[in-house]
C-alpha cells in the first residue's frame, strides 16, 4: 500500500499572476463563471479551497458584453435602499449606459463562494469599459 499525500498549498507559496479577459462579444454568463475561476485560482493544479490563491484579472471592453436571446430588455437589477418604499430597479440596458462594469462586478459577485474571501478577491478583479487599461506594466512582468 502507497502512501499518497494530497497537495495542501500554503498561503506563502501563493503565486499571483496577471490575466487579461476581453469580453467583447461575450456572453455574460460564461465570462463571469471564468473570471470567477481565475479569482479563485481553480485553474491552477496548486488549487487548495481554503487558500486565496487566484489571480488579478483583468477585463477589457466591458461595455460590449452581451447576453443571450432576448434578455437584455428581459433583465432587470433590483435593490433596496433600506427607507421605506426604497425598491428600486434598472433594467440591464440602462445598467449598461450608466456603468458597465457594474453588470460585470455583480455577475462575478454572484459566481463567488459566500465566504470571507470573497470580498479579497473581487478586489483583485480590474473591469474597464473600453480596451484601454492601466495595468499594462503589471501583465508584462508576468509574462517575464
Amino acid at each position: 500500500m502507497q502512501n499518497h499525500k494530497t497537495y495542501m498549498q500554503k498561503p506563502a507559496e501563493v503565486e499571483r499572476q496577471w490575466q487579461v479577459v476581453d469580453v467583447k462579444g461575450k456572453i455574460l454568463g460564461h465570462v463571469a463563471t471564468e473570471i470567477a475561476e481565475k479569482l479563485m485560482g481553480k485553474n491552477k493544479p496548486t488549487y487548495t479551497p481554503h487558500v486565496d490563491a487566484g489571480d488579478y484579472v483583468v477585463v477589457i471592453n466591458a461595455a460590449q458584453v452581451e447576453l443571450s436571446r432576448n434578455k437584455a430588455e428581459k433583465k432587470v437589477y433590483r435593490w433596496h435602499t433600506g427607507y421605506p418604499g426604497g425598491l428600486k430597479e434598472r433594467s440591464f440596458k440602462e445598467m449598461m449606459e450608466i456603468n458597465p462594469a457594474e453588470v460585470i462586478r455583480h455577475a462575478v459577485n454572484n459566481m463567488l463562494p459566500k465566504n470571507k474571501q470573497r470580498s479579497r478577491r473581487l478586489a483583485r478583479l480590474k473591469i474597464y469599459a473600453d480596451d484601454q487599461h492601466a495595468h499594462q506594466s503589471q501583465i508584462n512582468a508576468t509574462k517575464k
